[in-house]
């Protein structure tokens, strides 16, 4: 039987198909701004801590953020084993550079966020979710726009971290999941480096976007992974796909990755470990076949349009 006490009267809905909507219940809103680049919320629910909302996408809430940064960074930096220098490409709130300087060898973490007013709200009203990493020194915070960022700077990096929003057509990231952005990536990272990208939705009825992604990424990269996690505030399990010129272990001993991430970060996990990497790793039936059979390939010509029929 349903629970019929309700204790929200302010609620967001997103649209997260067509047919299907996810209610999040508020108990206060934060903060509010349409930017140059996008409309911002910033609010509190009642079950899941704070939360930011882009364009009306649920980026990412305090309750249940690890279940979306530590799979997006920690693969990435376990595959490297010793990463020096980071780039990510997005992050706003924050976390992902955090979750980043967990690792002892980094020393420099450059991100590349194009709205910088988005940035300063989390900054001001979530620290829970940065941890006051924007002040480590080895961070270079840039406000501008990610694809001008790889053409400009020379530099190469180990773990190169594309955190960017979905690409709907309305919002700055959809030309950032093309071959033609995956073609720069791989440019700039070093010969052993990793690249990560926040793949889309993976539930059966909406992974077509993440096949075409992962599809998009093997034109350029040697070797693809795909894995998911699944992420409560989001309404369903969310896609991440690796890439690399060198092959990815898709079965990692858990020992040895536990001893790795003891041995090389500061630790304080809540979510990966050996065993949940190796899980992670291992996709479904269904998400390898439509990986398998996906002929299209995102090009700045035709990029993708979240949420948009196929």
């Amino acid at each position: 039987m349903a629970n019929n006490m309700v204790a929200s009267d302010l609620w967001i809905s997103e649209h997260i198909t067509p047919w299907d909507i996810y209610v999040h219940g508020l108990t206060k809103v934060l903060a509010y701004k349409k930017t140059a680049y996008q409309e911002m919320y910033i609010v509190e629910t009642g079950i899941y801590g704070k939360a930011l909302v882009l364009d009306g996408k649920w980026q990412s809430c305090t309750g249940d953020e690890f279940l979306y940064h530590e799979p997006l960074v920690h693969p990435a930096m376990i595959c490297h084993g010793s990463p020096r220098k980071v780039l990510v490409l997005g992050g706003g709130e924050g976390a992902t550079i955090r979750e980043v300087f967990r690792w002892q060898s980094v020393e420099k973490v450059a991100m590349v966020d194009i709205d910088g007013e988005v940035v300063e709200a989390c900054r001001q009203y979530l620290p829970e979710m940065h941890a006051n990493a924007f002040d480590d020194p080895r961070l270079q915070l840039v406000i501008g726009d990610a694809l001008k960022f790889l053409e400009t700077f020379g530099e190469s990096w180990d773990v190169v971290i594309s955190d960017l929003s979905d690409p709907i057509e309305e919002g700055p990231s959809f030309q950032l999941f093309t071959k033609e952005y995956f073609e720069k990536i791989l440019r700039v990272l070093t010969p052993g480096g990793f690249f990560v990208v926040q793949a889309g939705p993976v539930s059966p009825g909406e992974m077509k976007l993440h096949a075409r992604i992962v599809n998009t990424m093997k034109a350029v990269f040697p070797f693809v992974q795909s894995y998911n996690s699944n992420i409560p505030t989001y309404g369903r399990p969310w896609g991440f796909a690796l890439g690399s010129r060198k092959m990815v272990n898709s079965r990692p001993e858990p020992e040895m990755i536990d001893k790795l991430l003891k041995e090389k970060t500061i630790g304080g996990f809540r979510m990966l470990d050996g065993t949940t990497l190796l899980g992670m790793l291992q996709v479904p039936l269904h998400l390898r076949e439509a990986i398998a059979t996906e002929t299209k390939i995102y090009t700045l010509a035709e990029p993708p349009k979240f949420g948009r029929p196929a």
